[in-house]
């Protein structure tokens, strides 16, 4: 019956598209001799959103518009063409292949972060010149210029920076290396530390509901990072970062293409912290001292003609941290109450595998298969808490993509398997356990670039502590005039939460611990399930002969089941399974514009209504501000021959108030209001452009100096029962100003 509902809709929506005056004809290869139509070339109207692609015989149709007279058509391979077209008619169009010329060059200016118009899914796209406006040492740190993302920090010690999207923490987030689960399980807390800026070619930020090709654990969005490919990257690339609070980081980056089709790159990053820094005075260290060495070596292979392209990868880090109170000396104080200090060490091996199969006859038509490994391991202890967890890894996907009549009308369809062997301990308590899960997906794609595209997927996994359960996806775009694009999306999450992983601010605390176990698989809670429903709506426009677009979003998570995590007794944290409601509302406004050139403005205001049902009743969420501003402005000069240019760019967060945790049963030296007070949190940075080769740049971060009046609780007596370091709602340092050099060879 499915199939012929499938059938049923790739005839109709055609039909519907397409009933009204057009230009049709065909794309040919003008060097072969039979005169072969090209499927899957790319055909549309100037200036415009009005486009299509060739069907499996070069054929196309596309709706002719007074207002446009000048048609495009480009192909993969060859060289694209313009052609004047003043009334209906009927083309035949002969593409030149761009083998034939000695040499094309290309060059577009992207913006630095492109929103998508004509996909169904919410998707902005951050390319490296934008990340390239901060210091961006790390992931983690590499969406403090992006309104799509929430950045705080995750507790008063470590200065890990913690994300959030639609309201929600990471947890609720699919990370994702190229497509590949990456941030997960024991690397949650820190995994985002684990991938250097300079590695990052872009990242891709979905909103809502994802695609169900990468999993069933994305609930409220998905984050997939590009790393620089070894065929594109620079030769050499050398990195140095340096601030006055005594981090220091060296990336560097070596390319090399041996042959035709093999280019390898070898990736090394290390960073260190040696510097003790106590602003506030209270006796704690306010950033850790760190060491990291994280070492990847990357191949790629690409052989067009026979249409192979792979990419195989393979990493080791080693990366430490000490927090605590200052005078902590690990040799002489570890497991006393000479001075309470903890130490974070973590080690961890990672490869992974891609294959893709285009078929040279059928270029909308492909294999891909991916494949990975990782083995973490994390041993830690805070004051005379122990936790260790060592967590094994198997990810394997097997995808096909085709289409069904033409190259509107696609598909994609594959099986996945994971496994996932945690050994997690935590003081003398062994929460070790293996999950296992097989899985199969199917999803279809219509494109229509004039008016109507969507994306219907389902897939079906058999996990051997969540059971057997249907994950449905879907989105839609419609375009309801000229550079505007309304979607529409739903789909459902499920993920067994890592309780401890997930939430490690709350050993560093005299907190006990208290999980009310309802018989579930895992911690003897059951699984999280969830429903995403959104809307959004993104339209461009032209001000002053300046670009422009102004997008608004509105997102609803309701959850189904949830394992809450209450901070509401100052002396216990608590886990449980929803008994009630709990929902994450999310709506965004975001402007745009060009104001002069060179000169962009980026505003975003957020409005965040997450509240659950606590034992002690409805609650918001602690320490998330319900209302956010942000505003950020970039002003680059012109490049001149040699490569020279000045870029500026500032960045202001206006966080409103924030709940905080109840503390009303401790005594009163040790308790906070209810909301914390408001803030402005600014960062800028300069950097010259000397040449094509060599830049320089010197930023500030917390230019406002903000700092939070008392980030650790009872820092007077860390081994007495009110010490927390968990409740932060604001910046733990000061004003803090940083220098770094970049050299591309």
């Amino acid at each position: 019956m499915n199939k012929y509902i499938v059938v049923w809709v790739a005839a109709l929506l055609p039909w519907l598209a397409f009933s009204q005056e057009k230009v049709e004809g065909t794309v040919i290869d003008s060097g072969a001799s039979n005169e072969q139509g090209l499927p899957g070339a790319n055909v549309y109207w100037m200036n415009s959103q009005i486009g299509v692609v060739t069907d499996i015989d070069g054929k196309f149709s596309i709706p002719y518009k007074k207002e446009y007279n000048k048609l495009i058509v480009s192909y993969v391979g060859y060289e694209s063409d313009t052609l004047a077209v003043n009334a209906p008619k009927t083309l035949r169009l002969r593409l030149k292949a761009s083998n034939t010329l000695d040499e094309v060059v290309v060059q577009q200016k992207r913006d630095d972060i492109q929103k998508a118009y004509f996909s169904p899914q919410n998707v902005v796209t951050v390319n490296s010149a934008e990340l390239l406006k901060a210091a961006c040492c790390n992931l983690a740190e590499s969406f403090e210029t992006n309104p799509a993302i929430d950045v705080n920090l995750s507790d008063g010690l470590t200065g890990t920076k913690q994300i959030q999207m639609l309201g929600l923490t990471s947890p609720y987030l699919l990370i994702t290396q190229e497509n590949i689960p990456m941030v997960r399980g024991a690397s949650q807390a820190y995994g985002l530390t684990f991938t250097p800026g300079t590695w990052i070619e872009s990242i891709q930020i979905t909103k809502g509901a994802g695609s169900v090709v990468n999993g069933y654990e994305s609930i409220s969005g998905q984050i997939n990072t590009e790393l620089v490919k070894p065929l594109t990257d620079n030769a050499i690339f050398v990195n140095g970062y340096g601030n006055e609070n005594g981090r220091y980081e060296l990336n560097t980056h070596f390319n090399k293409k041996l042959n035709e089709k093999w280019s390898t790159g070898l990736y090394i990053h290390g960073n260190k912290r040696t510097q003790k820094e106590d602003d506030n005075g209270d006796g704690f260290l306010d950033a850790p001292l760190a060491d990291q060495i994280n070492v990847m070596n990357r191949w790629q292979y690409q052989d067009p003609e026979k249409g192979w392209v792979s990419f195989f990868n393979v990493r080791f880090l080693n990366d430490g941290k000490q927090v605590g109170q200052v005078d902590f000396n690990p040799d002489t104080d570890k497991f006393t109450t000479h001075a309470w200090g903890s130490e974070i060490n973590t080690r961890r091996f990672d490869t992974s595998l891609k294959l893709g199969y285009v078929f040279p006859e059928l270029p909308f038509q492909s294999f891909g298969f991916q494949t990975a490994y990782s083995l973490h391991k994390q041993d830690s202890y805070f004051g005379f808490r122990t936790y260790d967890i060592n967590h094994e890894s198997i990810y394997t996907n097997l995808l096909f993509n085709s289409i069904i009549g033409d190259t509107r009308n696609k598909f994609k369809t594959g099986l996945s398997f994971a496994y996932d062997g945690y050994d997690e301990l935590v003081n003398t308590t062994d929460y070790s356990r293996e999950d296992k899960s097989v899985g199969a997906f199917m999803e279809y794609s219509y494109e229509n670039l004039e008016k109507v595209s969507l994306t219907a997927g389902l897939r079906v996994d058999n996990h051997n502590r969540l059971g057997t359960f249907v994950t449905p996806r879907f989105h839609i775009r419609y375009t309801p005039w000229g550079q505007g694009s309304l979607r529409g999306s739903f789909g459902r999450g499920k993920r067994a939460a890592n309780i401890f992983a997930e939430n490690q601010q709350l050993f560093a605390s005299s907190r006990q611990i208290n999980i009310l176990n309802e018989g579930g698989e895992v911690y003897g809670l059951e699984p999280e399930d969830a429903w995403n429903y959104g809307v959004s709506f993104l339209q461009g426009f032209n001000f002053l002969n300046k670009k422009g677009n102004i997008a608004l979003d509105y997102y609803i998570t309701d959850f189904k089941n949830q394992v809450v995590v209450d901070w509401e007794n100052p002396q216990e944290v608590s886990f449980y399974n929803l008994d009630g409601g709990s929902k994450a509302k999310s709506f965004q406004v975001e402007v745009n514009y060009e104001l002069l050139t060179g000169l962009d403005l980026r505003t975003a205001y957020k409005y965040y209504d997450v509240s659950t049902d606590y034992k002690s009743g409805n609650l918001q969420k602690p320490l998330q501000a319900q209302h956010r501003l942000f505003a950020n402005l970039g002003y680059k000069t012109k490049v001149k021959e040699n490569g020279s240019q000045w870029k500026f760019d500032y960045t202001l967060h206006s966080m409103g108030e924030k709940r905080l945790p109840n503390t009303a049963s401790n005594p009163v030296a040790y308790q906070l209001a209810a909301y914390s007070s408001p803030y402005n949190h600014m960062n800028a940075q300069i950097t010259k452009v000397f040449s094509n080769t060599f830049e320089i740049y010197v930023g500030g971060e917390n230019l406002s100096n903000v700092q939070q009046d008392n980030p650790v609780l009872g820092a007077d007596n860390p081994f007495g029962p009110n010490f927390d370091t968990t409740i932060i709602y604001a910046p733990i340092m000061g004003r803090m100003f940083y220098g770094g050099f970049r050299v591309k060879i």
